[in-house]
């Protein structure tokens, strides 16, 4: 098993025999970028997108009732906005000013900073890529631990300030770093910026610019847009957390779609434990009625997973249905108890 989580990904190598395109000059979708309701996992249907009054929940962090919203968010919506954070809002101009000067060098450029196939730091496509018929309209980088000798080989003479802003946030946030960019659509056609998923983390700190495109499944409603909040952040529930609470707080399906005419930016904060230890439902959960659905499984061990069986890995470590019919508990795959 590997110690470390940069080695998470070395038995399950993501082998894309493609060319990184220049966004900025095409002028047309590409048909391989071209989706269509058959090339998603979880499409949208007619009506499927939530009513206004059914929108993520925002909650301020200065709050006395703070954490017992926080709570009520995870369980029923697995995903909720954050404000008055304690991340100046300058640093998050700073962040976002850096991963726009990042996706903005050429493509050759950002190239020497290139993913290997089974490296998990890096630009390139995003890891999920090879799970859809379709690519994503869009472009990644990751960063775990230190970025210096990523940011040599794309700021020869600049890295100092870049490496600065990314090392400050992570102090704000603590792990490792995602930055997404999703060009806007050239000509007509449907694109994705990133295809339906569910986060391999304990909880995901997001900030996004203001363009929307972020959009959560939430039952009985259908596909509900994120929309951006000045200097909010939003915060997902990872697969880990749903393991850690037997199911109590689900991990959210999300996905990205494509501004027409505007560019999005965003900065995902993916929080988990250290690599090698193991994550398992809490005991004071557990009980006669309540026995642990899943069985214990490190980090690095369950990103492995995920890059073998994508949505299906956390119905890959369960070990059994709930006994208590009123739990009301279901992972990705299995028919809700209730």
């Amino acid at each position: 098993m590997p110690a470390r989580l940069s080695d998470a990904f070395k038995s399950h190598p993501l082998n894309l025999q493609l060319k990184h395109p220049d966004f900025s000059s095409l002028q047309e979708l590409p048909d391989s970028y071209a989706w269509s309701q058959n090339d998603d996992q979880y499409p949208s249907s007619p009506g499927s997108f939530g009513a206004e009054q059914d929108s993520v929940p925002v909650i301020d962090l200065s709050d006395p009732n703070a954490l017992k919203l926080t709570g009520h968010a995870c369980r029923t919506w697995g995903v909720f906005q954050v404000t008055n954070h304690g991340i100046p809002s300058k640093l998050l101009d700073d962040i976002e000013s850096a991963g726009r000067s990042l996706f903005s060098l050429p493509v050759q450029q950002k190239l020497k900073a290139a993913r290997s196939p089974d490296g998990i730091s890096g630009y390139g496509f995003a890891r999920i890529s090879s799970f859809f018929q379709k690519l994503m309209w869009s472009e990644g980088f990751t960063i775990v631990g230190s970025p210096l000798d990523h940011f040599r080989q794309l700021w020869p003479q600049d890295y100092n300030k870049f490496c600065n802003i990314i090392e400050e946030y992570e102090k704000r946030c603590i792990r490792c770093l995602t930055i997404e960019f999703v060009p806007g659509l050239p000509g007509p056609g449907s694109g994705h910026g990133f295809g339906s998923t569910y986060d391999s983390t304990l909880l995901t700190i997001l900030y996004q610019n203001n363009t929307s495109g972020l959009q959560v499944l939430r039952e009985g409603t259908g596909w509900v847009t994120v929309p951006p909040l000045p200097g909010a952040l939003v915060v997902n529930v990872g697969d880990l957390i749903h393991i850690l609470s037997n199911g109590l707080y689900p991990s959210v399906l999300h996905r990205a779609v494509v501004n027409r005419s505007r560019h999005r930016l965003s900065i995902a904060y993916l929080y988990g434990p250290p690599a090698s230890v193991q994550i398992s439902p809490l005991s004071k959960l557990l009980g006669p009625s309540q026995p642990p659905l899943y069985r214990p499984i490190t980090w690095n061990e369950y990103l492995g997973t995920k890059a073998k069986h994508f949505n299906k890995a956390l119905s890959s470590v369960r070990l059994c249905a709930p006994l208590n019919a009123l739990v009301d508990v279901s992972d990705h795959n299995s028919v809700k108890v209730g």
